[in-house]
Formats: C-alpha cells, sequence, structure tokens
C-alpha cells in the first residue's frame, strides 16, 4: 500500500523536472531573437517604404503614434499607447512646406477660400463730401432808389422761392415828380426832343423801362415797384422788413440757387498729393445709394485742415430736381479717368499684425502656408496686393483661426511657419519648448472630472497629432465648470511638466 503514494511522488517530481528543463530551452532560445527585435522592426519598417495607401495611392514610409513618434511600425493598427489609430507618415511629406488641417476641421472652423485675381480698376479712393450752395449762382436783390418797404412778401431766410415771385414792394416818393413832368411836356405838344430827355432823367433816376412804358401807355404816374427773385433757389439772406427805410446799393435779399450745387470732397491728408483737377467722382446719398451723382473735380482748395488734416476738393453736381439741400452727406468714390491693372484680394483675407501683413495662402497640395504681402489701397471690399502672391493663388479668406485674437494669431502664424522645415512629430526646438506655445483644436466632451477632461478631438496639426481621445489637465478644480460631457467645443492647451494643460475651452462658435 506504501509503494503506490511513493511511485506516485518520483513521477511527479520527474514531471516537474522535465517542464522546468523545457522552459530553460524555450527561453534560451527566444533570447537571441528579442535582442534582435531592432533590426527587424527596421527591417520591416524600410519594406514598408514600397507601401502604396490603399486610400490616397500615396507611398508610405511608416506609421506612427503622433504622441510617441519616435517609434515606428511596419503597418497600420491600433497604437499601444494611446486609444487611436496609428497614421501613416507619407514619402511626399519630408520637404513639403506648410501645414495640411483635416477637411473636417476647416468645415469646423469655417475655412473659406478665394482666389487672386487680377482686375481693371480706376484709379481712386473712397472719401465723404458735403453738398453747398454754389456760390457763383448766388443772387443779389438790392435798391437803386431811396425809399420804403410797402410791403415784404417773403417772410424769413431759407425760404423756398421761385423764379419771378415778389419778394418786396417798394414806395419810391422820388419818382412822382419827374413822371408828372413828362406827362405835362407830353399834353402840351412839346417836340420829342424835350420828351425824350425827360425820359433820359427817369431812367437817370432808376426808374425802369416797364414804368416808363406803363407812364406813355396809361398817362399815370407809379410810385410803387415791386422787387422779384432772379433765380430759383432759396432766400439764403433776407436784411429787411415791413416799413424799412431803405436807399440806394443796399442789399435787400440774397437768392441762392438749387438747380446747381456745390460738392466739397474731404480727401485725406495722405492721398492729396494724387488728387488733380479733371479726376471723375461718383457720389451716392445715404438715403437713397441707388441714385448716383457725377462730375469732376473743378478745383482744389488752398489749404490742409488743421481739425481734420484733409484737403478740399470742389465739385459742381446737377440738382436739377432739387432731391439734394446744402449740408447733405455723401459716400464720394473719387476715380482717374484710366484704369489700371491690379492684383486683388479679399480685404478679410489679409491679416496686419501692425509690422506687417500676412495672408494665408493654399498651396498646390492643400498645405497653408503665411506669406508676407504688401498691400496697397483699398477698392471697395477688395485689398490690392502690390507684392508676395501671383494671379490665380488661392488664399484663406475667412476662418475662425484668421479672426481670432492677437494671442491666437501670434500663436497660430509661427506654428504655420514652423511647419515648412520641420517633419510631422519631430520634436520642437529648445526656445519653442521654452516658450510653451499655445495650441487649439475642437472636439466632444467625453469626460469631467475634478483634475482633467477628456475630448474626442480633432487633428492639431502643430504637434502632428492625428485626431484622437486623450484627457486634459485643468488648471484648477473649478475651472470650465460649465463644461459637461457631449458638449462641442473649442479648446486651447499648451505643454507643462506634468502633460497638457488647458487654457480655455469655450463652446464651439463663441470664441471671440
Amino acid at each position: 500500500m506504501q509503494t503506490k503514494p511513493l511511485a506516485r511522488a518520483v513521477l511527479m517530481t520527474f514531471i516537474a523536472a522535465a517542464l522546468l528543463g523545457a522552459g530553460y530551452l524555450a527561453g534560451t532560445r527566444r533570447a537571441p531573437a528579442t535582442g534582435s527585435g531592432a533590426s527587424a522592426a527596421s527591417a520591416s519598417a524600410s519594406a514598408s517604404a514600397n507601401t502604396i495607401d490603399p486610400k490616397t495611392g500615396r507611398k508610405v514610409l511608416y506609421w506612427h503614434d503622433p504622441m510617441v513618434p519616435n517609434q515606428h511600425f511596419d503597418k497600420p493598427g491600433k497604437s499601444p499607447f494611446m486609444d487611436m489609430q496609428l497614421q501613416p507618415v507619407y514619402a511626399d511629406e519630408g520637404g513639403a512646406s506648410g501645414i495640411r488641417i483635416d477637411p473636417g476641421l476647416q468645415q469646423n472652423l469655417g475655412i473659406r477660400y478665394a482666389t487672386v485675381r487680377r482686375h481693371e480698376t480706376m484709379e481712386g479712393f473712397d472719401a465723404v463730401g458735403t453738398t453747398q450752395f454754389d456760390e457763383s449762382r448766388s443772387e443779389v436783390v438790392q435798391s437803386r432808389v431811396t425809399g420804403y418797404i410797402d410791403r415784404l412778401h417773403a417772410s424769413a431766410p431759407m425760404q423756398r422761392i421761385a423764379k419771378g415771385a415778389p419778394i418786396a414792394s417798394l414806395f419810391v416818393p422820388d419818382w412822382l415828380a419827374p413822371q408828372e413832368e413828362y406827362l405835362a411836356l407830353k399834353r402840351g405838344g412839346i417836340d420829342s426832343g424835350m420828351l425824350e430827355a425827360s425820359r433820359a432823367r427817369m431812367r437817370a433816376l432808376s426808374i425802369p423801362d416797364g414804368v416808363i412804358a406803363a407812364l406813355d401807355r396809361t398817362g399815370k404816374a407809379q410810385t410803387h415797384v415791386v422787387l422779384s427773385s432772379p433765380e430759383t433757389g432759396v432766400l439764403s439772406e433776407l436784411n429787411v422788413r415791413d416799413g424799412a427805410m431803405v436807399t440806394p446799393g443796399q442789399t435787400l435779399a440774397k437768392v441762392a440757387g438749387l438747380s446747381k450745387l456745390w460738392l466739397i470732397v474731404e480727401i485725406p491728408e495722405a492721398l492729396a498729393l494724387g488728387v488733380r483737377p479733371g479726376m471723375t467722382v461718383d457720389a451716392t446719398f445715404a438715403g437713397d445709394p441707388t441714385r448716383h451723382f457725377n462730375g469732376q473735380i473743378r478745383e482744389i482748395l488752398p489749404g490742409i485742415s488743421a481739425t481734420s488734416r484733409t484737403l478740399q476738393a470742389r465739385l459742381e453736381i446737377d440738382n436739377a430736381a432739387l432731391e439734394l439741400t446744402p449740408g447733405m452727406l455723401m459716400r464720394v468714390r473719387v476715380g482717374a479717368q484710366k484704369p489700371v491693372s491690379r492684383l486683388l484680394v479679399p480685404a478679410e483675407a489679409v491679416i496686419t499684425t501692425g509690422k506687417r501683413s500676412v495672408v494665408i495662402a493654399r498651396n498646390g497640395d492643400g498645405r497653408l502656408q503665411p506669406v508676407a504681402v504688401t498691400v496697397g489701397n483699398d477698392i471697395g471690399n477688395e485689398t490690392e496686393v502690390l507684392s508676395g502672391l501671383s494671379d490665380g493663388e488661392q488664399v484663406v479668406a475667412s476662418g475662425q483661426f484668421l479672426i481670432d485674437s492677437e494671442a491666437s494669431l501670434k500663436s497660430v502664424l509661427p506654428r504655420l511657419e514652423g511647419g515648412a522645415g520641420t517633419a510631422p512629430g519631430a520634436p520642437a526646438p529648445a526656445s519653442a519648448a521654452a516658450a510653451a506655445p499655445t495650441y487649439e483644436t475642437t472636439g466632444k466632451v467625453e469626460k469631467v472630472t475634478a483634475e482633467d477632461i477628456t475630448f474626442s478631438h480633432q487633428p492639431v496639426p502643430g504637434l502632428g497629432w492625428g485626431a484622437m481621445t486623450m484627457a486634459f489637465n485643468k488648471p484648477s478644480p473649478n475651472a470650465f465648470a460649465n463644461v459637461k460631457a457631449g458638449d462641442m467645443v473649442h479648446f486651447a492647451f499648451r505643454q507643462s511638466d506634468d502633460g497638457y494643460q488647458l487654457t480655455k475651452v469655450e463652446p464651439l462658435g463663441g470664441a471671440k
């Protein structure tokens, strides 16, 4: 009975020794294979250089995790480091300039492209102008005799008046004696020489020829004369009242015509040297922008206004319909007589940083790259480009990253320029790391805790990241209290000693 347990113990000991020996042999055989893993991976990665991506048709160098860019893989799959798919690195990306933005991210940012075009435009600029009375058409109503205002038909200055309308009726007592003398000579049958001398005396006393003709016709002396308006317009001055005495040469009223008006154009001092008489002017009134009033600059008034720093140019515009009145503010486009060929881009595409002007150009392969340009004058909603672009190129005309804050511009532009000479996934220079640049993207909030927020976000070109799900540290437990799971947000972050820390989280479309 005791031999069976003893035999069983000997058998178990033998089996254990055999298994231990097999494990040792397997370990010694696998050790050299593990040691040569780097060379095998290198060989397979080298073989993957001839792989063609079936989706894009481009040659793939290798696959990698953007979070661990130095680790290369010879085939696609899921990253062993992050919850994301490995990203391909293409052979044609090594020397390409600019950066590539995912089409989905472009749509989220509202990026719109425009084509640089050459167009024949008139040499000119926009300005403002004010309508004024045409002083050259003002008429003065004066008294040539001593008399009294018997009746004043006009009531007050700035009253509209038609041509031939009465202004005032004068009683002239000095006219009675020469008229009675003329009638007496005529009744006495005096010769024509004496009658002509009497008529000359009446004319010398400023008796109108109409009154003398009426005297011959009716045989009755007239002591009243009516002064009428010589022009249709406005009584710009009225200097008398009922019953007032007037003397020869006294101005009773002044009539300013409205059929023609002056337009005084305020020209900025910086453009004063380019203004010449004869330049065309197209003016519109804010109350009716469909109506255009055209003319040519007649003269440049001397002197620059000390308050507005503008030079005044004067021209005459037609107002036969009496639609305009003095004092109206007009929008004016001053142009030359000959068109000029210009290279134009939308005005919103130009980023002015203070020291230079930049546009974001789109290369032939779809990459975006900042281009410094020299700009000229604004022509409507477009801006003239003097250098930096050529006809037919495409530029970014609108997008949130173009109209974000000044800080955003300062972070985006260096990042775009840095992409021209840095391969995707390459480590940032020491100076860039020291400056701790800010990166921005959009994504969906997956989870919120007191320490961090997890996003499923779009690619981050500045870091060479693809789309992934990742947690970012919060600056404090109470930060971004309004953010909740499921929100679509635009967020910014920077690299810190303990990972990536959020700097802002805003609802998508709410970034200022």
